[in-house]
């Protein structure tokens, strides 16, 4: 679901999304209530019909600028994966956490630093974001950082995952939008 919402929010910026599992039953479709809500949320239909669960492997890890997880589990799974990203992966929740006591103009600043290049002005925006942790380690119970896996669960479930996904998603939406503006 994230990978379909943010690929619709954030293409039309060059910005490329990707999404692997932990543990994926590769080759497996979307299940239509989290396809309902993904296309809710702004996903193309045809984009979250078409999508097929494949596994995180390192090459995804090599060439993303940012890693989101689901859990602090698959972050940490990323991260044993490929120790180089742990500055750049975080659970979707946590970066929103982060990022939403960072205003848009600070991000922006952030940004400025980071020069005219877009990868550059992006890392320079994820540094400032992932500077937070520091400040920020005690400020809320961990494991508020986690959406749940409504897979094979009651439709309450899939719109508790999505409560929590989506909000997530618009802020890193907004960090994004910020560094590239």
């Amino acid at each position: 679901m994230a990978e379909v919402v943010l690929r619709a929010r954030l293409e039309p910026l060059g910005v490329r999304i990707h999404s692997g599992g932990t543990h994926a039953l590769v080759g497996h479709e979307m299940t239509e209530p989290a396809q309902d809500l993904a296309v809710d949320a702004g996903a193309q239909s045809s984009d979250a019909a078409a999508h097929a669960a494949r596994f995180l492997v390192e090459p995804m890890l090599l060439g993303a600028d940012l890693v989101l997880a689901m859990t602090r589990e698959h972050r940490s799974h990323s991260v044993k994966m490929m120790p180089s990203a742990v500055r750049r992966t975080f659970a979707v929740r946590e970066f929103a956490r982060l990022a939403s006591g960072v205003s848009t103009e600070d991000l922006r600043v952030a940004a400025e630093a980071g020069g005219a290049d877009p990868r550059a002005r992006f890392a320079a925006v994820l540094q400032f974001v992932g500077g937070q942790r520091t400040h920020m380690a005690s400020a809320t119970d961990p494991k508020h950082d986690d959406v749940i896996d409504p897979y094979r669960r009651s439709a309450e479930v899939y719109a508790e995952a999505a409560s929590q996904l989506l909000p997530a998603l618009d802020e890193v939406e907004r960090v994004v939008r910020a560094a590239l503006s």
